[in-house]
């Protein structure tokens, strides 16, 4: 069982290039073991774990994907993570891209890495009128690139940054825009059905990421060199999420915690419940087991 606290019990000298520097305050120590303990728990919670797996580790230069590469390593170097991990970045031609920072960066620490250059910057621009979102179309010829690379290095999954709050996000995206209860989920297997899509970080908070990677001073690249795009849905979304939190700490937890609390027979999709053959009152044990009685507590 993975312990619960916060204390600290983490190696202070044998550790890996990644931690060099890191701060010796026990507030920081604390949050390092918090990012580690909450990543091993989802990758045990969700069976991430083959036999001979190799995982193709997605950097793309922010806050996220420098703790995602940061936690792997030190659970492989713990000897936790028993599989081969090969840090890759996917250079999509953005103007103003730093194409040496992050080459310089996984080399300096010594991870096993790839670089790949892939103008898809202006295959998106060339699609996408101004002013349009551009953010869906860039994700999709990402994620086919990053596909082709795994397969290219022999890698059995597709390893991304997406913490515990792109999750709650995403969610909200798809009901209030998309019309359907789904969201990002920690382990998927790709449509061709030859690779698994990870998702570590999943019960890691945004906050975590962010003071994890500016206490370590990784080199951050932001994801906005293209031009952020004001009234975005995802950044609409967000801000409704910070004003819940900001009224009711834990909030995020909260919901977080009913995307893994899924009650199909008290929705409405009769695709995932037999409503019509649902027992009939008379039938009192049947009928008690599926719907609460007035007042009962869920």
């Amino acid at each position: 069982m993975l312990d619960t606290d916060d204390n600290d019990d983490l190696p202070a000298g044998d550790i890996h290039p990644l931690f060099a520097g890191a701060p010796a305050s026990l507030e920081f120590r604390k949050l390092r073991k918090r990012l580690v303990r909450e990543t091993r728990a989802a990758i045990e919670t969700y069976g991430m774990i083959e036999p001979g797996a190799k995982w193709l580790v997605c950097l793309s230069g922010g806050k996220d994907s420098h703790t995602l590469l940061a936690v792997l390593t030190e659970l492989q170097w713990r000897g936790l993570l028993p599989v081969e991990l090969l840090a890759c970045n996917l250079d999509q031609g953005q103007p103003g891209f730093p194409a040496t920072v992050l080459p310089e960066f996984l080399t300096r620490m010594g991870v096993p890495h790839r670089i790949e250059y892939q103008d898809t910057y202006s295959v998106v621009t060339s699609k996408i009128k101004p002013g349009g979102t551009m953010c869906s179309l860039c994700s999709r010829l990402r994620r086919g690139n990053l596909y082709r690379i795994a397969r290219e290095e022999g890698c059995t999954a597709v390893v991304l940054g997406h913490h515990r709050d792109d999750i709650l996000e995403t969610f909200f995206m798809n009901l209030f825009h998309g019309g359907r209860l789904a969201t990002m989920p920690p382990k998927l297997v790709n449509e061709d059905g030859d690779l698994h899509v990870l998702r570590p970080l999943a019960f890691v908070a945004e906050a975590d990421c962010e003071k994890f990677a500016r206490a370590m001073n990784y080199p951050i690249i932001p994801c906005d060199l293209c031009g952020s795009q004001e009234g975005l849905q995802r950044a609409q979304v967000k801000r409704l999420l910070d004003e819940w939190e900001s009224h009711s700490p834990g909030r995020r937890q909260v919901m977080f915690r009913a995307l893994q609390n899924v009650r199909p027979s008290h929705l409405a999709d009769p695709g995932i419940f037999d409503f019509l053959n649902l027992a009939r009152p008379g039938n009192s044990k049947q009928f008690d087991a599926t719907i609460p009685r007035l007042g009962a507590r869920d």
